[in-house]
């Protein structure tokens, strides 16, 4: 048994993983740690039987609770904490939490080349990483392409990370194949600023819809002569991350150092 803590317990997609990994067979959750929800059960937030009876304030129960992998799902600037401690102390992470930029990602390379693991994916779904594979082998054959990515009214930041690795891996692929540039922006006259989106790497347009009734959604539109080609990817339950959430429990000992995306996971 895989003995598991969550950061991050008492949100949404930690509860999910909570869920999750209590009904694993092959997996223990011996600490759920959450600040917002200290003191109160674990049954009552998450409806999870299993496990530690009550949510910790404190990381620090991680150890206390001899956990091998500990799984973050809260904002930024925590993951980046926590990831540095599990470093230090020698657990191994599988971290969801979006928004850690380039330079981030470069630290918790440095931390994590020694005595733990990391796995960091900005989308856990096994669809979305099938869906970042077929764009990164599109990339090279197209003239022009543009990202839409959708999310719920609670997401705090945008674009999504899961479009900004995707534009990443579209542009490294198009770079290795030596493609060439994209087809330029026509766009002369941005009527209202901001109406083509945000550039991101290589010039390639990504627009941000966040509004209720989404979950997690992300097309991208390629344009060739005389046709286009869209990949679409679509989550409509929590749930749909929870395959990968687990793989990576399972699998991060076994992946030395910083292992970004679920790609390696996936043989992808």
């Amino acid at each position: 048994m895989k003995r598991v803590a969550v950061l991050g317990a008492a949100g949404r997609m930690g509860i999910a993983v909570c869920t999750a990994v209590s009904g694993a067979p092959d997996l223990e959750l011996v600490a759920a740690v959450d600040p917002v929800a200290a003191g109160r059960s674990l049954g009552e937030v998450a409806g999870v039987l299993a496990g530690p009876s009550e949510i910790s304030g404190s990381i620090d129960s991680v150890t206390q609770a001899g956990a091998e992998v500990v799984v973050d799902f809260t904002v930024a600037a925590a993951a980046l904490e926590n990831l540095r401690w599990c470093a230090e102390h020698g657990v191994h992470v599988v971290c969801g939490t979006t928004g850690l930029d380039e330079r981030s990602l470069e630290a918790v390379r440095g931390w994590f080349s020694s005595s733990a693991n990391a796995v960091v994916a900005p989308n856990f779904a096994i669809g979305a990483a099938l869906m970042m594979r077929c764009a990164e082998l599109c990339a090279p054959f197209i003239l022009a392409a543009e990202v839409v990515e959708l999310h719920h009214d609670k997401k705090r930041d945008a674009p999504s990370g899961t479009s900004i690795e995707t534009i990443r891996r579209m542009q490294a692929a198009r770079l290795e194949s030596a493609a060439g540039d994209w087809a330029p922006d026509p766009t002369e006259n941005e009527v209202l600023p901001g109406a083509r989106g945000a550039q991101a790497e290589g010039g390639i347009h990504v627009h941000s819809v966040r509004l209720p009734g989404l979950l997690a959604h992300q097309e991208m539109i390629f344009g060739l002569q005389g046709e286009t080609l869209s990949i679409r990817h679509d989550s409509f339950d929590r749930a749909s991350f929870m395959p990968g959430v687990l793989l990576a429990i399972r699998r991060v000992s076994d992946l030395p150092g910083l292992t970004i995306g679920l790609g390696e996971l996936l043989g992808l």
